[in-house]
C-alpha cells in the first residue's frame, strides 16, 4: 500500500495537535450541566482519525472504488466493518448493512459499459423522542476506478473525504447515545454508490427508501471537503454551501448559527446562485432528496487540479480543514436532530413526488 510511511508519520503529527486542541475546548469537565454537548462530541472528530481512515479507504488496494467492481466491494466491506465494530446498527437489521442496488436499475441510466450489482451502505441511530423523523447524512462511496493504463484514481477528496467524515460523525453520535445523550430524532448514515455514474445510488434510495421520504427531515450531503481550491489558496478556512436556503429558511439559519457558534469557517455561497454555470446544485446526491422537497445542504470544497485525476491522493488532503468541516456538519446535524420542532420546508413546491 503506497505512502504507508508517510501516512504513519503524518497521522502521528496530527494526533499531537488535535489532542491539545480538544483538551483546551473541553476544559476537563464531564458534567452535562457544564458542558456544551454538541461541542463535547464534536471534538471526538479528529484529523488523526480522519487521516487513519482515509489513507486506507483511498489506497491503491481499493482500486478507485468503481461502481460494482472489486475495489468498491472492498470499500463497502470496510464501511460495514467499521459500523459493526463501533456497535452502530443497521436499519435493515442484524449484520445486513447493504441496500442492494441491482445492475438492472443502474444500467437503465448508463450507456455503454454494463454495470454490475452494487450496494448502498446504511447505518442508523434511533432517536430517543421522535424516532420516526429521520436526519440523513450522506456521501458517495464510489469513485471512477482506473484508466486505460491501469493507473488508479484514488478519489481521496472525491469522495473519500465525505465518506470518512461520516464515519467520524457516526462515531460521535454513538458516543453521545452510549452516554445517555442520544439524538431526539433518528440519524441515517447513508453511503451511496454510483454517484459518478449519475447519482444512481441516491436515486435508488429515494425511489426505494428505507424510511418514508415524507419522514426525512433533511439530507446533509458531504461531497469533497478535504482540499482547497484556487480561489481560497490564501485562506483555506472556507467551505462552499449549496442548497441550504433553497427549500428551508430554518435550515439555512441553523447552518449559519452553528458555524458562528462553533467553527467560524467562511461560508462561500458562490455556487448556490440560481444562475451558477457549473450547476453544482444538481450534481451531487442531495439533489435526489431535494427533488422530493427534502431540505438539503451540500458541503463542497470546490474543484482543484487533481479533480478526477490520479493525483487525488490521501497525502494531499488538508486534514485540519477536513476536521473543521466535518465538525460543522456534525453541529448542524446535532441541532436539527435535537431541536423541539422539525424544520419546515417553507420554500418547497409541495409536489407529490414523495408519494410515488
Amino acid at each position: 500500500m503506497r505512502k504507508i510511511f508517510y501516512a504513519a508519520s503524518f497521522i502521528a503529527l496530527l494526533s499531537c495537535s488535535t489532542t491539545q486542541n480538544t483538551t483546551k475546548k473541553l476544559g476537563g469537565s464531564n458534567e452535562n450541566t457544564n458542558v456544551d454537548l454538541s461541542l463535547k462530541y464534536a471534538t471526538t472528530i479528529t484529523a488523526k482519525d480522519l487521516g487513519s481512515h482515509l489513507f486506507t479507504y483511498a489506497s491503491d488496494e481499493y482500486e478507485g472504488r468503481d461502481t460494482g467492481e472489486p475495489g468498491q466491494k472492498k470499500a463497502v466491506a470496510y464501511l460495514k466493518s467499521f459500523y459493526m465494530k463501533e456497535g452502530i446498527p443497521s436499519p435493515l437489521g442484524g449484520d445486513d448493512y447493504y441496500q442492494e442496488v441491482p445492475a438492472s436499475f443502474l444500467n437503465r441510466f448508463v450507456r455503454g459499459k454494463g454495470l454490475k450489482d452494487s450496494e448502498n451502505v446504511v447505518a442508523f441511530i434511533k432517536g430517543t423522542e421522535k424516532p420516526d423523523e429521520i436526519v440523513v447524512i450522506s456521501a458517495h462511496l464510489d469513485h471512477i476506478g482506473k484508466n486505460s493504463n491501469g493507473e488508479i484514481y484514488n478519489g481521496a477528496d472525491d469522495d473519500g473525504s465525505g465518506t470518512v467524515a461520516i464515519l467520524e460523525i457516526a462515531q460521535a453520535f454513538k458516543k453521545a447515545a452510549d452516554e445517555g445523550n442520544g439524538p431526539k430524532r433518528s440519524i441515517l448514515f447513508l453511503h451511496v454508490t454510483g454517484e459518478e455514474k449519475g447519482l444512481l445510488g441516491s436515486k435508488y434510495y429515494t425511489q426505494n427508501p428505507i424510511f418514508p421520504i415524507a419522514n426525512t427531515v433533511t439530507d446533509l450531503n458531504i461531497d469533497m471537503i478535504g482540499r482547497v481550491d484556487e480561489k481560497h489558496k490564501g485562506n483555506p478556512n472556507y467551505i462552499y454551501l449549496i442548497g441550504s436556503d433553497k427549500l428551508s429558511t430554518e435550515l439555512h439559519n441553523i447552518s449559519e448559527a452553528m458555524n458562528k457558534k462553533y467553527t467560524n469557517i467562511e461560508l462561500d455561497y458562490e455556487y448556490n446562485a440560481d444562475d451558477d454555470p457549473n450547476r453544482f446544485y444538481y450534481r451531487s446526491d442531495h439533489y435526489n432528496f431535494a427533488k422530493y422537497d427534502v431540505p438539503v445542504i451540500f458541503y463542497f470544497n470546490g474543484t482543484h487540479e487533481d479533480y478526477h485525476g490520479i493525483g487525488d491522493t490521501a497525502d494531499k488532503i488538508n486534514y485540519e480543514m477536513l476536521q473543521s468541516r466535518a465538525r460543522l456538519v456534525f453541529h448542524t446535524a446535532w441541532e436539527v436532530a435535537n431541536r423541539t420542532e422539525r424544520i419546515v420546508a417553507d420554500k418547497a413546491q409541495k409536489n407529490d413526488k414523495a408519494s410515488k
